[in-house]
């Protein structure tokens, strides 16, 4: 659903539930999530929360809130300034919290995601987004070509110790391959998190395998280009939508 400045969804995957949130960090809006989670605290001290069902703020200033169904106060909480990130490990969307000075972590594991929503305060209508990370893997299933010719798609969220892959198949040398799928134009983050599957999934496989790791996405920054050349892999440029 969108409406003015408003997405959410209710009862995602967690791959749904990944999407609102990272456009809401990369929109910087006031996202809300309620859902049964655990909780981490890393810092000058170590806590933990075992599973349970909370509400979870971020705040586009870097603030996070952890609140449960009773009393005014968050349980956990962190500081303006922090940065935000989510990913998905075993079908579970984990969103962190990091602070630099001092050093500290929070970190959310959700189970399940009963509701996710990103708001901008502004009250101004936001840019529908109508192609997602879906529409993008649906492109490439029905037409493997537009990824290079020859690739043979074998599976979707292919589970690894790091996590599951967008795609995994094989191209025209056999050589395995990692595809990682994003709807948006993307940073080091992305290069960051294909390079953890691809090593996952290197060490998984037969000694000799060749793992290839491909980014897809309508573009990158610099930044992240010059990571997927460091790291030898790749980058194909592609819309969820057709032109």
């Amino acid at each position: 659903m969108t409406e003015q400045g408003l997405q959410a969804k209710t009862a995602p995957t967690a791959a749904a539930a990944l999407e609102v949130l990272e456009a809401g960090i990369q929109a910087e809006r006031l996202t809300t999530m309620f859902g049964r989670c655990r909780v981490e605290y890393d810092g000058r001290a170590a806590s933990s929360l075992d599973w349970g069902n909370r509400l979870v703020v971020l705040k586009p200033d870097g603030t996070v809130l952890v609140h449960t169904d009773s009393g005014q106060k968050p349980v956990n909480w962190q500081p303006p300034g922090c940065t935000h990130d989510g990913y998905i490990v075993e079908d579970r969307l984990h969103v962190e919290s990091v602070r630099s000075n001092p050093e500290e972590q929070l970190l959310v594991v959700f189970e399940t995601v009963d509701q996710i929503v990103t708001y901008d305060g502004s009250g101004e209508r936001d840019v529908t987004v109508t192609g997602t990370e879906e529409d993008l893997r649906e492109r490439i299933l029905d037409s493997p070509d537009l990824l290079e010719p020859g690739f043979e798609p074998r599976a979707t969220e292919r589970d690894t110790s790091a996590g599951a892959v967008d795609i995994y198949g094989t191209d025209s040398d056999d050589s395995a391959v990692v595809v990682e799928l994003k709807r948006r134009r993307v940073g080091p983050d992305a290069v960051s998190q294909l390079n953890r599957y691809v090593e996952a999934l290197g060490s998984e496989l037969h000694a000799e395998r060749t793992v290839r790791g491909i980014l897809v996405a309508p573009s990158v920054t610099d930044r992240a280009q010059e990571l997927l050349d460091r790291r030898g892999l790749e980058f194909v440029s592609l819309s969820p939508d057709p032109e």
